[in-house]
């Protein structure tokens, strides 16, 4: 029997939380109980356009053989204090992860918060993922920690994406929806403004099981609350097969994916 992959380990997981998922509650996104993390885009010009920094996550532990963002777990020492807030603590989490994994050293003053990830609820483990873009620093050399990355690369989204879809790297699907979304814009300075004018955006999972596989549901789409969302409108990502097809209805009514 052929040795599964880590795509086909992250498919796994992502198929296990629709049958291990339950229905939202209003207190799920703030459940104090579930571990936090914060993960930071850095994004540069380069001559081809917008690029992101990507590393290759160790083919063990936590997303094993992903590309992923730097970034991890918020830890004790990353508080100030019992009552700071969880943006706060994220970003210096942020800053710390990234010099842990990557030997880079980034500003928090220039992070901007682009979403929160709250995975389907129901799940033996949950992390609730706090997401920044920020600049590269100037001349900064990559220096990276084998426990925790075996490779890293300055890439395009939208490369990144048609690799993912010719089965070529394995992606998990926040990570997955945030390049689709940078795949807009020609540049850092749009990326970071676009992130400041549109505020956090919370990406609150449901699972179910569509007609070709796993699908991931979102706020916006009628299947994640029939009655709020207007009959018809989407909000998703559909896993079940290479390439993965998101769709989300614009305020115009048009679905992008």
């Amino acid at each position: 029997m052929p040795h599964p992959t880590p795509a086909d380990r992250a498919l796994r997981a992502v198929a296990d939380s629709v049958a291990d998922s339950r229905a939202r509650r209003p207190e799920d996104a703030t459940d104090p109980s579930i571990p936090v993390a914060a993960t930071v885009v850095l994004l540069r010009d380069g001559d081809a356009g917008l690029e992101v920094l990507m590393i290759e996550r160790p083919d063990r532990g936590s997303f094993a053989g992903a590309w992923v963002f730097p970034g991890g777990k918020l830890e004790d020492d990353d508080r100030d204090g019992p009552d700071e807030i969880e943006e706060a603590v994220a970003r210096r989490a942020g800053v710390r992860e990234t010099h842990e994994e990557t030997g880079l050293v980034i500003d928090p003053a220039g992070f901007e918060p682009l979403s929160v990830w709250d995975p389907p609820p129901g799940l033996a483990l949950r992390i609730r993922t706090w997401f920044f873009v920020a600049p590269a620093p100037d001349g900064g050399e990559l220096a990276l920690s084998p426990d925790e990355a075996v490779a890293a690369e300055w890439a395009r989204p939208v490369d990144l994406l048609e690799r993912h879809g010719r089965g070529e790297l394995t992606l998990y699907p926040p990570t997955w929806v945030t390049l689709h979304a940078l795949t807009t814009h020609p540049d850092a300075a749009s990326v970071r403004g676009a992130a400041r004018l549109a505020g956090v955006q919370r990406f609150e999972t449901v699972a179910r099981r569509g007609a070709e596989g796993p699908l991931l549901l979102w706020h916006g789409d009628e299947d994640w609350d029939p009655d709020a969302a207007a009959p018809g409108s989407r909000h998703r990502l559909e896993i079940g097969a290479l390439p993965w097809r998101y769709s989300r209805t614009d305020d115009a009514g048009l679905t992008a994916g």
